[in-house]
């Protein structure tokens, strides 16, 4: 029987003993599409960043405009019908993160909060990660958004795309993963979103569609591994890589804009149950400066 890493937190070590004896034992080599960076032990946050600069021999590049989550809405290879009717705001938003500012509103299914305050107590204030308000208050809070990419000092190439989300108020950290595009199996270009965690990560795999408004519908409702969808992934005392399909957690994101304004509404259901609901409202800097 393999058994995770000793040299730990003893819940890290739980969660990931539970992915073990659970999960699948699996070789990197064929899972290609599904491998992302792994954090360490001592911090993610923040600290993350530059260790993976480091262990990959990267250059921090902290220039905080024109930058975004996708090089190219392209890189989706959405089918002609779809790429036309996909709002230009929308695609705008993706190639330019870094040219927005964020408003998040948190609504939590009254049935999981006490999770969700366990979560903070347990792992989030500790690794500076997932940092979800629980509280009632329903009024939007200030997001800090920054766009960190890890480059070739030689080739210029951009070889890491970090989207890390604080709270401007506190500076917690709500969000730390590292975004990419991945094709899984059945040939379907995805978007990627990895979250380091000590010894491994939590990897959420989207699959675009675009609606009928031109919205962009970001869904990880896959059934089995090899589909959109959510997973663990460790290495194990020894080495050797494991993931767990999480099929009962589903992760859908809404991208509209109207009125320039650009909304991007997630869902997290569990056993088709709404968990929380992320509502993030998203307008442009330069809509801000006084002229």
């Amino acid at each position: 029987m393999a058994f995770a890493s000793l040299k730990q937190n003893f819940q890290d070590w739980i969660t990931q003993q539970w992915v073990i004896l659970f999960g699948k034992k699996i070789r990197p080599a064929d899972y290609q599409w599904l491998l992302g960076p792994f954090g360490k032990t001592n911090g993610i946050g923040i600290k993350f960043i530059e260790q993976l600069a480091e262990i990959e021999n990267l250059k921090i590049d902290n220039k905080q405009v024109d930058k975004g989550l996708l090089q190219s809405i392209n890189q989706f290879n959405l089918s002609k019908e779809e790429s036309k009717r996909l709002n230009k705001n929308v695609i705008d938003f993706y190639e330019n993160t870094s040219n927005y500012d964020f408003e998040l509103v948190v609504k939590w299914n009254p049935i999981f909060k006490l999770f969700g305050g366990l979560l903070k107590i347990l792992f989030s204030n500790r690794i500076q990660q997932l940092n979800i308000p629980t509280g009632f208050n329903k009024n939007s809070e200030a997001l800090q958004s920054e766009i960190i990419n890890l480059v070739d000092d030689i080739t210029k190439e951009v070889k890491r795309t970090i989207w890390l989300r604080t709270f401007k108020n506190s500076g917690q950290v709500v969000y730390s993963g590292v975004y990419e595009v991945c094709k899984i199996p059945n040939g379907v270009n995805c978007i990627k979103a990895i979250f380091p965690l000590p010894h491994g990560n939590a990897t959420v795999i989207l699959n675009p569609k675009v609606g009928k408004n031109g919205e962009l519908i970001l869904n990880s409702s896959g059934k089995k591994i090899g589909d959109a969808g959510f997973y663990f992934l460790l290495n194990d005392a020894k080495g050797n890589l494991w993931t767990k399909f999480i099929r009962s957690f589903k992760d859908k994101l809404v991208v509209s804009s109207e009125n320039k304004k650009v909304t991007a509404i997630q869902t997290l259901t569990l056993y088709n149950l709404r968990v929380l609901q992320f509502t993030y409202n998203i307008k442009k800097k330069s809509d801000f400066r006084v002229i």
